[in-house]
């Protein structure tokens, strides 16, 4: 059985804009940061902690586990991924981790999409 490939050209503009678009590079240490931090994001409860968080200036665990009909392992998880994106900070107090949101962390991850816009 032969393949045949077929080739589709897309004609949406002149040849030097082609040429542009296609050698553009993109700083991906620069880039690295911003989309782990909106990876972060991206997730529901992730999203429900970083509002949590905004309202008050640290919230123990067991605290932030009161708003969510998941188990303490559950937010402990999704606390680390926010800490490893540098969104969260965590503070231990005896046995009790205390996390904040670090607003200057999220303040330049809004600056850098409004750059992009």
């Amino acid at each position: 059985m032969a393949s045949h490939t077929l080739t589709i050209q897309r004609k949406c503009c002149d040849d030097d804009c082609m040429a542009t678009v296609a050698s553009t590079r993109f700083d991906e240490t620069a880039i690295q940061g911003p989309s782990t931090a909106f990876n972060a994001l991206g997730d529901e409860i992730r999203l429900k902690i970083i509002h949590l968080l905004a309202q008050h200036e640290s919230l123990c665990v067991c605290e932030l586990q009161q708003a969510f009909d998941v188990e303490q392992p559950t937010i402990s998880h999704h606390l680390k991924i926010l800490r490893e994106a540098n969104l969260v900070d965590v503070q231990r107090r005896g046995t009790w981790a205390y996390y904040s949101l670090r607003r200057d962390a999220l303040k330049a991850l809004t600056r850098t999409l409004l750059d992009v816009v």
